[in-house]
């Protein structure tokens, strides 16, 4: 498919840039043509200005008649003293010359033969085909001299001198273009390789995002499904075990909904639906909130959960509010709820998870830096480039336990008890936490060495830049 239409792009782009090249090589060459034509008419011009003003004019002798009145003067060209040895002009090898009573009877030309070519008197020059081999230019000029008609001068320039050129010229542009447009064609292959590459990812991408999807609905569905059946299967079911199945089922259901609320709110955040709002948002309260929260959870692996309120860069100017930013309040707790809930469920009994949050200064605009330190199992250099991916798990095993009863004697269908876990997940977490950071123009790294624990640093502007861009995501390998 993708080939297909990298194909189809290159052939446009060569298609459109041959019909370009096509206009502007059909354009240059008239307009080469017509500035040709234009200098050989201003030579027969020339031509003409220089034969009249060469030309010898006598007065014709008059009638003698003493019967008659007096007739007025009338005037004539001496052919012999005007056109004298043929040298009127100095570009006989390339201008021919006619010379052409006022009655149109040839009287003198330069030619070995004459041109049976009517006499047209135009202002500007012609064209005229006097064999398939023999083209000439002509301009034509009528002599006056006090209202008398003296005759016709004829000029003619061969017509090579305009043909030759544009002959050539139309060589040259052919192989030019030809020679563009495989150039062209090459390019256009390459660069709509460049064009399909991120859209081929893209491709790639949505398909293994709807296949993980499909795979985390599907489970909790085929679940929910068999639960049923099984409940539905045993009519003499004991009260304690309708209990146990109904609260499966509903385990079940609530995490089938909160997968769909995420996927639902990184699709409104990755369309633009949800923009953070901007209202001062105290971010030690919020983490103090956070941590009371997430306290019974760490309880229960006998994790160490600390808040540390550190203080802040010396070269920041005391706020009245030092922890306070502009940014949602609801959102920013869900991004550090996501990282200290991924800390405790990759952190062993005994472990211990640190949040620290000081002020720092970043391109000399006041920050919030949050800590989020933990002693679990670490994430593997290959795998950090893809922490914050949809559905990614550094551990490919589902994060679930499964525990199977008696199975029932007449439906032969297992009833299948989950055990809630304290790792399950649907791999959206970091997901989301990088979306609302990036949301509120904030950076989050990754520093991680396996069996050593992982740090996500969080770096959040105080005051929001219009029109900035975002920093994006960084990983660094400790």
């Amino acid at each position: 498919m993708f080939q297909q239409t990298r194909r189809r792009l290159a052939l446009w782009y060569t298609v459109v840039t041959a019909i370009l090249l096509l206009i502007f090589a059909s354009g240059f060459y008239l307009y080469v043509r017509a500035t040709l034509i234009e200098r050989v008419d201003d030579t027969l011009h020339h031509v003409v200005e220089v034969v009249r003003r060469s030309l010898v004019i006598e007065p014709t002798l008059p009638i003698s008649d003493p019967f008659q009145p007096a007739s007025p003067q009338h005037y004539a060209v001496n052919l012999d003293a005007s056109f004298r040895s043929n040298a009127v002009v100095g570009e006989e090898d390339r201008i021919e010359m006619e010379w052409f009573s006022p009655s149109g009877t040839l009287l003198w030309s330069t030619l070995s033969e004459p041109l049976m070519v009517p006499i047209h008197v135009l202002l500007d020059g012609e064209t005229i085909k006097v064999r398939p081999d023999y083209v000439l230019r002509q301009l034509t000029d009528r002599v006056e001299y006090h209202g008398d008609i003296l005759g016709y001068l004829r000029v003619s320039h061969p017509w090579f001198e305009v043909a030759k050129p544009t002959r050539e010229l139309v060589v040259d542009l052919a192989a030019g273009i030809s020679l563009m447009i495989v150039f062209v064609g090459a390019a256009g292959w390459f660069l709509s390789g460049l064009a399909i590459e991120p859209i081929q990812e893209s491709y790639q991408y949505l398909r293994q995002f709807t296949a993980d999807a499909s795979h985390e609905l599907r489970n909790p569905l085929a679940l929910i499904q068999t639960t049923v059946q099984v409940a539905l299967s045993d009519p003499e079911m004991s009260p304690v075990e309708q209990r146990q199945q109904f609260e499966v089922v509903e385990r079940l259901t609530r995490r089938l909904g909160n997968l769909v609320n995420d996927l639902l709110f990184l699709a409104r955040q990755d369309s633009g639906m949800i923009l953070p709002s901007r209202q001062p948002c105290p971010l030690d309260a919020l983490l103090m909130e956070v941590v009371e929260e997430q306290t019974p959870a760490a309880a229960a692996k006998q994790i160490r959960l600390q808040l540390d309120l550190g203080g802040g860069d010396a070269t920041i100017p005391n706020l009245a509010e030092p922890f306070t930013l502009q940014g949602d309040y609801d959102q920013l707790a869900r991004l550090f709820t996501n990282l200290v809930s991924n800390g405790l469920q990759h952190t062993p009994e005994g472990g211990q998870v640190d949040i620290k949050l000081e002020s720092i200064s970043r391109y000399g605009e006041p920050h919030l830096q949050v800590l989020v330190k933990d002693t679990g199992t670490g994430i593997p250099e290959a795998a950090i480039p893809h922490v914050f991916e949809r559905f990614y798990r550094v551990d490919p095993a589902r994060p679930r336990t499964a525990q199977r009863i008696d199975a029932s004697a007449d439906t032969g269908i297992e009833s299948v008890k989950i055990a809630p876990s304290p790792n399950s997940g649907t791999g959206l977490g970091l997901a989301i936490a990088k979306a609302i950071c990036e949301a509120h123009q904030g950076s989050i790294y990754i520093e991680s060495q396996v069996s050593q624990g992982t740090t996500f640093r969080v770096i959040l502007p105080q005051k929001w830049a219009l029109g900035a861009t975002t920093p994006g995501t960084h990983h660094l390998v400790a």
